[in-house]
């Protein structure tokens, strides 16, 4: 599964800066994640970093998008190879 951000969130920034595949930017109103770059820091942490570190919990695994960590794991390397091909 990919994460997404609830309306919770305060914009506090902290989560923007620890996502490794850059899926987390600012929506119209609240940050948001793009779950096709999400991977659930899969191929980077253990854990995901943004989760980590949000100081409202508002960052939930998102029911809609529902992957395997073989597919998470599928996903972080499809993006490595885009990074380095640019």
């Amino acid at each position: 599964m990919a994460l997404m951000i609830t309306d919770e969130c305060i914009n506090c920034d902290v989560c923007e800066p620890e996502c490794p595949n850059d899926a987390i930017y600012m929506g119209q109103e609240i940050y948001e994640i793009d779950p096709n770059k999400c991977t659930e820091c899969v191929g980077h942490f253990d854990q995901p970093q943004c989760q980590e570190v949000c100081p409202v919990s508002c960052i939930p695994f998102n029911p809609e998008w529902r992957e395997s960590k073989t597919e998470l794991l599928v996903k972080y390397e499809k993006l490595q190879a885009e990074k380095a091909s640019n």
